[in-house]
């Protein structure tokens, strides 16, 4: 399968923001705050009845922002976030019809897996990188070192559970290119329009050390 690369993309910064947007409003202000902290990187859930006018607003108006479609869980999903101007995909998991609709994918995808059965299908069906979702409930930092072993030449975006308290450890990992993450644009700030903190958090998580940055 030839897809394109999903590499440059994740070397942007060391974090992903899996942001979700209630009101199209707070589309723009977000992604903006996002990018001027130094988190280009946005992965817009697709899990609000909002969230592809979101998508849209944000690739057409925020200049340096890369928006991507997070929670991708069906071809039609696929279609219709490309639709509006999704750089990326993101998905939990991937079912046979989602796996073959990725397979003709004009923008990278990122496909997600918990289990070393599920890497070795992703694997095969030659994704670069995988998301590791959920991350902490599937083991963490643990399972990722022990993925390592069997399957050296795998990449992974671990997402869920991730925070302050343990993104670098995360980021340590070898087989890990960057991190996804909601506490740099928590529901609480973008709710309360708060994107000077938003700003704050996402300057900070920039700053974070990412060994494992593949060229």
């Amino acid at each position: 399968m030839t897809k394109p690369t999903l590499i440059p993309l994740l070397n942007l910064a060391p974090v992903v923001p899996v942001v979700v947007i209630e009101r199209v409003a707070d589309a723009v202000p977000l992604a903006r705050a996002l990018v001027d902290g130094g988190l280009p990187l946005i992965e817009v859930t697709l899990r609000t009845a909002a969230a592809l006018d979101a998508l849209r607003a944000i690739a057409a108006e925020v200049e340096g922002a890369v928006a991507g479609a997070g929670t991708v869980t069906s071809p039609a999903q696929m279609e219709d976030a490309i639709d509006a101007g999704a750089s990326f995909l993101v998905s939990p998991g991937v079912t046979p019809d989602l796996l073959a609709a990725f397979r003709g994918s004009p923008v990278p995808v990122m496909a997600g897996c918990a289990t070393p059965s599920e890497a070795m299908r992703l694997a095969e069906a030659e994704f670069e990188v995988l998301k590791f979702f959920p991350a902490e409930v599937a083991g963490g930092v643990a399972a990722l070192k022990a993925f390592a072993g069997p399957f050296p030449e795998l990449k992974f975006c671990p997402t869920g559970g991730i925070s302050p308290a343990n993104v670098a450890d995360y980021l340590a990992l070898p087989n890990v290119v960057a991190v996804g993450g909601s506490w740099v644009a928590p529901q609480s700030l973008i709710r309360s329009g708060d994107f000077a903190r938003i700003r704050a958090l996402a300057g900070e998580a920039s700053r974070l050390n990412n060994t494992s940055a593949v060229a």
